[in-house]
């Protein structure tokens, strides 16, 4: 790695030196299309284990009302998955029309990783189509086995993906010339990187928060307004356990990534704070603003030796400082990454409560809690999940700046130099709001359906 890092620090500018007048224009498009496409990716993740856990809840128990629930989760499933084919689409287009440099460059290093990908998606795309309309056609056990594919593809094809951003903050697997010539390219060992294990368990339960919070707070507004069916109840309950016991596991796999950046990344991890300098006990700053002209954090509430705590796991170790490296290799928009790394970790900090809260009560009393207060919170949860996710990306995306591939390719030798970007920003800013209302549209229309409508016979007398 030091070999790579070396030669990288001879060749950066020599990758391509693009026209830079659209930068911005490309990478806030490629921004938004993450944040249109992220919450998919969660409901890909999570959402078709909980289907098939409330299809085995029916066969197990022979209650109408799981199987209602399953039926209709399943054609929300197929709903979000033909839109994640839209802007999944977008993005891989996107990746070639505005970083030409950087799949050049890299195509041959990460490129096993995007053909399991696709791979992954023919066979969920098979599978989930066989699933959705075989109910009442194909015997119950065996089409329950037909979730199981779709389950094993929705893991597997992501994971590719989270392969590849974890080898560009990590970038092993090929050898490097001085020319800049990628060459001996190992596939297998860029796939799984350094960053990857903790980028793939971090991702994956937060999968299962956003889907579990989400789903789980449209039957919690129901039980607010006094709908308490068994149909409601389970909606509610189920997807509410996945999400209450995915949500303290993030603490600690969050703890596990942050000393994976203070190690492999420490500059991204003094932005995560806005330290100006190397210092043993380094403390933490809450809120506040950071001035770039005094490098300092002001108006925050600071909380001693906080950071050396969480690098090292001891409040005097030792913690690198934006000084570290030269000020045009450090982050810009330190602020940017500062409040989203908060955002993060004080919602994450939230949900993980209310998990062990949940837990809690189940463990001391054997049922849910009653206050209607926190069904409320259930109610937020779901957006507040999803917020934090997004801060999560925002955190090791714009973290990683100034470079695309880390240490050794800048964003600005990466992108485009094609005019007429402002329009395609505008362009897909119409597809994304047009397919939010659509599948707005479609999911309250089904929503409205009784839970009749999916199985023969009354659903309440169960």
């Amino acid at each position: 790695m030091d070999g790579i890092l070396l030669a990288a620090t001879e060749v950066v500018g020599k990758l391509g030196e693009s026209d830079q007048q659209h930068l911005v224009w490309a990478r806030e498009l490629q921004a938004m299309s993450f944040v249109f496409h992220i919450p998919l990716v969660a409901f890909g993740i999570a959402f078709p284990a909980i289907v098939v856990f409330m299809e085995g809840l029916y066969l197990r128990t022979g209650k109408a009302h799981y199987r209602a629930l399953a039926k209709r989760w399943s054609k929300v499933m197929i709903t979000l998955f033909a839109v994640g084919v839209v802007t999944g689409t977008i993005l891989s287009f996107e990746f070639g029309l505005l970083w030409p440099n950087f799949m050049a460059t890299w195509g041959d290093v990460f490129g096993l990783a995007f053909g399991l990908e696709g791979f992954s998606f023919f066979i969920e795309a098979i599978f989930i189509a066989i699933y959705v309309y075989g109910w009442d056609r194909i015997p119950a056990r065996t089409h329950i086995m037909l979730g199981i594919p779709i389950i094993i593809t929705g893991i597997t094809g992501s994971l590719t993906v989270i392969a590849v951003n974890g080898w560009m903050n990590h970038p092993v697997g090929f050898d490097l010339s001085s020319s800049g010539v990628v060459s001996n390219v190992r596939p297998w060992e860029a796939l799984f990187n350094d960053f990857f294990w903790h980028e793939l368990a971090h991702m994956y339960f937060a999968g299962y928060m956003v889907c579990g919070f989400l789903v789980a707070g449209v039957y919690a507004f129901a039980w607010l307004r006094g709908q308490r069916s068994a149909y409601v109840r389970a909606g509610m309950l189920v997807p509410l356990t996945v999400a209450c016991l995915a949500s303290p596991m993030q603490v600690v796999l969050g703890d596990w990534a942050g000393r994976t950046v203070a190690e492999k990344q420490p500059v991204k991890l003094a932005t995560f704070e806005g330290l100006p300098k190397t210092e043993a006990g380094a403390p933490f700053h809450i809120l506040g603003w950071y001035e770039k002209s005094t490098q300092q954090v002001k108006w925050a509430i600071e909380i001693p030796d906080l950071l050396s705590i969480l690098a090292d796991h001891d409040p005097h170790g030792v913690v690198q400082g934006l000084d570290s490296v030269p000020a045009n290799d450090r982050p810009g928009p330190i602020n940017v990454v500062r409040y989203a790394f908060q955002t993060m970790i004080g919602i994450g900090t939230l949900l993980a409560a209310m998990g062990v809260f949940y837990a809690a009560v189940w463990w001391r009393k054997r049922r849910p809690p009653r206050s209607k207060w926190f069904y409320r919170l259930v109610v937020a949860a779901g957006p507040m999940a999803l917020v934090a996710m997004i801060a999560g990306w925002v955190t090791t995306e714009v973290g990683r700046q100034p470079w695309v591939v880390y240490q050794i390719m800048r964003v600005e030798n990466a992108v485009t130099d094609a005019g007429g970007l402002p329009i395609a920003f505008f362009a897909a800013l119409a597809i994304y709001l047009s397919l939010a209302v659509t599948v707005f549209w479609l999911l309250r229309r089904l929503a409205r359906n009784p839970p009749e409508v999916e199985v023969p016979g009354p659903v309440e007398a169960s």
